[in-house]
């Protein structure tokens, strides 16, 4: 969000004419139409606030979630503007304190994002019994039931929630009472004992459903129970809401709405009861297997909407498939998994069966047009959960990220580098998303002064399709954001989206990944020579960085001021062809950068160039780059959830320092959502690190790079601790602390530094570990992160570079180095400021006045004192 600020006196905006001058960049990229401008400049300037006029908000999904109506007769196509309220602003790192510390703001945005009702669910139970039938009513009112209205005899036998326990229920003596029983549901009772109920159920010979389902009894079972209840009840087709094998018509009758307690059925197959089926759910049932002659056209002819999603068919080959479905002649609609049992192409699914003209609830015509491959227009939204003893605070975290939008701040000096997160009011905030959405919403930053210290941000709500009353009024949550940007996946943020899809997507880069190694580079005797002015003069320096002007002393060197008179550039700026242009810079001068070498700095870069060489290396976490490998993600973390492996991931951009926009988080939503604030890569979070003293820390290594080709790499003796501020903790109010998580201090934190022998020493002591074990993993590690680069993009070479990179290291629980980041013109104040002992060998005193005249040493006269090549 950027803003032009002409208002020269910086006096109170009167007229329309000075609203645009100031605002003229910001009405532009709101995208709002011309037409709407007067209008929006009206009710800015009388902060009229009238949406209550046109709009009511209506609770759905069971209260857990609101949406927005039309009130008015009509609205047409932007005819009208609305100014909404911004209810909660701030930063990412101080959202939990707000949370905690702003009066009455955790309980609004709980109830505005409908996680303020503790769950009821079960509540009851705990109700007396004057609004619930006892067990024995129940029996009462059945067999009453069945005198009046039928033969006599009971066949259908509901008894839920009913507080049964193994005594109860054997006391019952239902197999006496009703052996006749096609139907029984005990769901949501006490039983406990697998034999006994076993026991029991195995009496009713003319069983065809059962249903246990919540139930201690259940939860315990290893399979054995299941496989004892089918042997003793051999007709039944449905257990605990799944198909058995031997499912059949009263199965496919019962998913009809053919068989229920109103019309249990005869238990006869062939009673043309499915004649006149035409939608048939057989949704999540545990199919294996669909060759079954009750599922044939000559049982159902009329069928003509099918939905078999979450089942998984996996007996049946995609052939058999298609030709079980062709059959069924009469059959338009279909709904099922892409990628899943017929294939993952959502066009060739079309294409095999010609009669269908919807797919997963969007016209055939559409998907043929659009070559969509997975496609999917009744995803179920996503629904905050939570628990009665989850806190206000930790709810609404959880939850927000359904609800946030986001700017960021740029005056014409520069780009703020933290975002802004907002919440919209609650008229807002009840937009639910469309891809045909009926208005739009932009942020809007109104400076009632014109300056940017007088702003004051809202949304802007106007109609893009004519509404009438009564309409739910919607909105894209991700305006102008198309497949090339990955929208299908990005709206798993909000939706449920076809799991298998990206589960499949992560198994095929995993393959991809796990058949990639190259061979390690032999470690070649130096060819680089000792750099030298042929008059025996010093080499001259050019350099923009305070430290090296300072502390590079040595007699063979001097600092020039001029860059085109030096013999060596060693700058934090990039030098490419348009600076070498602007101040003279030749090919004959020795420049402290490689080539390319954005491979390796650049973190979604240097996450490539590993997984291209090395596939997925012990020291590098799962890596992805958001950009391009967002389906990957959802899977890997869709098979983390279904296996219960922890889920934190670390968010970084591409190109930040500082851990700038860094975000810890399990949330998925968040994960897709912080996509909005710039590039980023997405790894998975060391959640077991190596501790010290209870802290969180992380290494930081100076590498020295002669040559890329042959490879000719150097680790200094000098490395340094970053420690974190606070003890390491995983609470969820943790993930916002930066002092926990964090270990980089030197930009207006408190530092802790502490000398790097006292550390290791210490360290060593905590966890009895050798230091020498470490370092030698350590090395290896780095030399194979320079390998990949030099193996990947041997374009990295150039006989006039030589580099110098950090390069941050964290140790996990079993002390196994991971990789973190490498760092251009790595800050080495730490390296100057403090003198250290050498770790290894004869332990001696490295000053810290002498680390820059070392560093030049080895790399330009090819020395390597207090260095070891790798």
């Amino acid at each position: 969000m950027s803003s032009a600020t002409t208002a020269s006196d910086g006096g109170r905006i009167e007229t329309y004419e000075d609203f645009v001058k100031v605002h003229g960049l910001l009405l532009a990229a709101s995208g709002l139409p011309q037409s709407l401008h007067f209008k929006l400049f009206e009710k800015l300037t009388s902060e009229t606030f009238d949406g209550g006029a046109h709009f009511e908000i209506e609770p759905c999904e069971d209260g857990r979630q609101r949406r927005l109506l039309l009130t008015s007769e009509t609205m047409p196509k932007e005819s009208n503007v609305f100014l909404i309220d911004h209810a909660w602003t701030f930063r990412l790192p101080d959202a939990w304190k707000q949370l905690q510390e702003v009066p009455g703001l955790a309980q609004r945005m709980a109830a505005l994002m409908c996680v303020d009702v503790d769950d009821e669910a079960g509540l009851e139970e705990t109700v007396e019994n004057g609004g619930k039938m006892t067990v024995e009513e129940v029996l009462e009112s059945e067999i009453r039931n069945a005198k009046e209205n039928g033969d006599g005899v009971v066949r259908w036998l509901e008894l839920e929630e009913l507080g049964l326990d193994d005594t109860a229920f054997i006391s019952l003596n239902l197999s006496t009472k009703f052996p006749d029983l096609v139907a029984l549901s005990l769901c949501g009772n006490k039983l406990e004992k697998k034999e006994e109920l076993v026991k029991e159920v195995t009496k009713f010979k003319n069983l065809k459903g059962l249903w246990l389902n919540n139930n201690p009894v259940v939860e315990k079972s290893d399979g054995g129970m299941e496989e004892a209840i089918l042997r003793g009840c051999p007709k039944l087709e449905i257990y605990n809401s799944k198909f058995t094998r031997n499912f059949g018509e009263w199965a496919l009758g019962f998913c009809a709405d053919v068989y229920g307690k109103d019309n249990p059925g005869s238990g006869h197959q062939g009673d043309l009861s499915l004649q006149s089926v035409t939608s048939l759910d057989l949704s999540n049932r545990c199919i294996h297997n669909l060759i079954n002659k009750a599922f044939s056209p000559f049982v159902m002819p009329n069928l003509s909407y099918l939905n078999i999603r979450g089942n998984p068919i996996e007996e049946n080959s995609v052939s058999d498939l298609f030709g079980i479905l062709k059959a069924f002649y009469c059959l338009q609609s279909l709904e099922v998994d892409i990628p899943g049992p017929v294939g993952d192409n959502a066009v060739e699914i079309l294409e095999s069966l010609p009669t269908l003209s919807s797919l997963n609830g969007v016209e055939a015509s559409k998907i043929l047009e659009t070559e969509k491959h997975v496609v999917d227009s009744m995803l179920q939204p996503r629904l905050p959960e939570w628990t009665a003893e989850e806190p206000l605070a930790d709810r609404v975290l959880n939850a927000m990220w359904l609800y946030l939008m986001t700017y960021r701040l740029a005056d014409e000096e520069k780009l703020d580098e933290t975002p802004v997160w907002y919440v919209m009011d609650e008229l807002g905030s009840a937009l639910r998303h469309s891809d045909e959405p009926t208005f739009r919403v932009a942020p809007f930053l109104f400076m009632p002064n014109g300056t940017l210290a007088s702003a004051v941000s809202y949304s802007i709500l106007w109609p893009t399709q004519y509404v009438k009353k009564g309409d739910e009024c919607t909105r894209d949550y991700l305006f102008g954001i198309g497949e090339d940007k990955q929208r299908s996946a990005r709206l798993t943020a909000w939706f449920y989206t076809p799991q298998n899809y990206f589960i499949q997507e992560y198994e095929k880069h995993l393959n991809k990944l796990q058949s990639r190694r190259l061979p390690s580079m032999p470690v070649k005797s130096s060819t680089t020579t000792r750099v030298h002015c042929s008059d025996g003069s010093p080499l001259r320096v050019y350099t923009d960085i305070p430290h090296v002007e300072e502390f590079l002393t040595r007699p063979e060197f001097v600092i020039t001021n001029e860059p085109k008179d030096a013999d060596i550039i060693w700058t934090s700026m990039q030098v490419d062809e348009e600076l070498k242009k602007a101040v003279g810079i030749t090919d004959q001068q020795y420049v402290n950068q490689f080539p390319f070498e954005a491979c390796l700095v650049m973190k979604h870069h240097l996450a490539d160039t590993i997984q291209k060489a090395q596939g997925s290396p012990r020291w590098l976490q799962p890596t992805y780059n958001l950009e391009t490998h967002l389906s990957q993600l959802i899977g890997d973390y869709c098979l983390r959830k279904r296996d219960g492996h922890n889920n934190l991931w670390i968010l970084k951009p591409w190109n930040m320092a500082r851990t700038i926009d860094t975000t810890v988080t399990d949330n998925l939503s968040a994960i897709i959502r912080l996509m909005e604030t710039g590039p980023k890569i997405c790894q998975k979070y060391i959640e077991h690190p190596a501790l010290f003293k209870g802290k969180k820390f992380d290494l930081r290594y100076i590498v020295l790079v002669r040559s890329m080709n042959p490879l000719e790499i150097f680790l200094s003796d000098v490395f340094w601790v970053r420690l974190a501020n606070n003890p390491y903790s995983l609470e969820k109010h943790s993930l916002f602390e930066y002092e926990t998580h964090f270990t980089v201090m030197n930009y207006g934190r408190r530092l802790n530094h502490m000398n790097t022998p006292e550390f290791v020493k210490e360290f060593e002591e905590e966890h009895q570990v050798k230091w020498l074990d470490i370092h030698e993993r350590v090395k290896s590690m780095i030399r194979s992160v320079f390998e990949s680069a030099a193996a990947v993009h041997p374009e990295m070479h150039d006989p006039k570079s030589r580099a110098m990179y950090g390069v941050d290291v964290m140790l996990d629980g079993s002390f196994q180095p991971k990789l973190l980041e490498v760092t251009y013109c790595p800050d080495c104040m730490r390296g100057c400021k403090y003198d250290t002992k050498a770790i290894f060998g004869g332990g001696e005193v490295i000053r810290g006045r002498d680390f820059f005249n070392l560093v030049f040493g080895c790399l330009f006269l090819n020395e390597s004192i207090h260095v070891s090549q790798l």
